[in-house]
């Protein structure tokens, strides 16, 4: 009879979700003990309805799986290179869905429910956990989601030294800096002040006239917006976070004394007219790839969110990485909480994984459960894993968790908010490309497709070097 390894050998995981169940699958396949603790059916969520693993509480869809041309399905191609569990019971449950990954929630469940029962270095512990982990676990992963139970929440909460961390969370729309229409909008800052790390031309500026302004207005107080759940009713609104919208309830003329005021900008494309109202977009992640729309927290629903927030002059083309949302979340500040191998700086032994970091998305929140899982195993052997390329989805991803954002440019918020995979949070191509194979020029919208391949390309060209050098050389020792 094999002895089982010490407490200090064991890698502990809190919460059975996406995360925590990739986690698990990553760590014991690498030969690392785990044990698994899930508080279901012990203690229920308001969104949970069975004790089965991985439950899906919301949509069945993975979304894209196109990993030639769309972010979360190159995602999907890396995390089934890396062995990854949620992938294979997904496939193995997949649905009709025409270019997406949907599955059967029941048997996807089921089957990764069976895989981790069935592992021989996994235990699976049924009961909360509550309060921080007990001080003898030393190798901890809290995969524990939005739906994080009071008393561990209370806890982490004390130990990171962050005032609050569930809250209505009204979040900004995002845009892709490419899309954006210079020959309307311009760079300055507000009278051109020179901030922390600024140079006096730091915001995306796009001018509105009155008659503009106006129609803006009525749109977006007359767009459809999103309701509460039931279990999310009782969450107050995070103070200085209000949606656009409510502040224009407060009258007409509101949001151009906030964050539409015109003041102390120039429009060098029609200098002699003032704008009536403008709209201020702020760098949103160190690439410079990305825009927030500053102030712009919204709970419009998508569709109404696209329509009008693309009447702005500027932004009538605009991608938009994420659109703005409104719920309760619970996630950590991690550029700041988190060191690299998302470890907590305050207790170290203490590594977080899925939602809880600032991503979203179900593909997402696994894939942050997969090297989560990898870097607490190389914890215990006692060996330091490289992080996956910046180039890949899983590195790009893991990058704006642990610091791909950027601080402030003023005194305005820092600019992290949990965001799905897109394109944005990627280096840019060296060269990008300009040419078909024929030899002729691409045009329009062929850039655009043929910038996401090569992006694509590369990103599997790095990973599987990656895999090689690091990974495999990890599993012969």
């Amino acid at each position: 009879m094999t002895a089982k390894k010490s407490s200090s050998e064991t890698v502990h995981i809190i919460g059975a979700g996406l995360a925590g169940s990739e986690a698990a699958w990553q760590a014991g396949s690498a030969g690392v003990r785990v044990v698994l603790h899930e508080m279901r059916p012990d203690r229920m969520t308001e969104a949970h309805r069975t004790d089965g693993l991985a439950e899906l509480v919301c949509s069945n869809s993975f979304r894209s799986d196109d990993a030639a041309n769309n972010a979360v399905g190159l995602l999907h191609a890396e995390m089934r290179r890396l062995g990854s569990l949620i992938m294979r019971a997904a496939d193995a449950n997949q649905v009709p869905a025409g270019g997406a990954l949907a599955v059967d929630r029941d048997g996807f469940s089921a089957a990764v429910t069976k895989a981790l029962q069935d592992h021989p270095l996994i235990e699976i512990r049924r009961g909360e956990v509550a309060g921080l982990p007990s001080a003898d676990w030393s190798n901890v992963i809290v995969a524990t989601g939005p739906l994080t139970s009071a008393p561990l929440a209370d806890g982490i909460r004390a130990l990171s030294g962050e005032d609050s961390l569930a809250f209505f969370d009204a979040i900004a729309p995002i845009v892709h800096k490419d899309s954006i229409d210079m020959s309307k909008a311009w760079f300055q800052s507000r009278y051109d002040k020179v901030g922390p790390g600024g140079t006096g031309a730091d915001y995306i500026n796009c001018p509105m006239t009155k008659e503009q302004y106006d129609g803006f207005v009525d749109a977006l107080m007359s767009g459809e917006k999103t309701d509460f759940k039931d279990w999310e009713t009782n969450t107050p609104y995070f103070d200085g976070c209000l949606p656009i919208e409510v502040m224009a309830e407060r009258g007409r003329e509101t949001l151009r004394h906030g964050p539409m005021k015109p003041v102390g900008l120039t429009n060098p494309h029609d200098p002699t007219v003032k704008a009536y109202a403008i709209v201020q977009l702020r760098q949103d992640n160190k690439l410079g790839t990305l825009y927030n729309m500053v102030g712009f927290q919204t709970k419009l629903k998508h569709g109404a969110q696209q329509r009008v927030f693309r009447t702005i002059p500027g932004l009538e083309n605009a991608e938009f990485a994420r659109l703005g949302g409104l719920h309760r979340n619970t996630f950590l500040n991690s550029p700041k909480l988190l060191d690299s191998q998302l470890r907590l700086r305050a207790q170290p032994r203490l590594r977080f994984a899925g939602q809880m970091t600032g991503c979203e998305g179900y593909v997402e929140s696994a894939s942050i459960g997969l090297i989560a899982g990898l870097y607490a195993a190389a914890d215990t052997r006692g060996t330091a894993l490289a992080p996956p390329p910046a180039t890949t989805a899983l590195g790009s991803l893991l990058g704006h968790i642990t610091g791909g954002h950027i601080e402030t440019i003023d005194a305005g918020p820092g600019s992290f908010q949990p965001m799905n995979i897109n394109f944005g949070l990627f280096p840019p191509l060296a060269n990008p490309p300009t040419k078909k194979p024929d030899g002729s020029r691409l045009r329009g919208n062929e850039k655009t497709v043929a910038k996401k391949q090569a992006m694509s390309a590369r990103a599997l060209s790095d990973l599987d070097r990656w895999i090689a050098d690091h990974l495999r050389v990890a599993a012969a020792a």
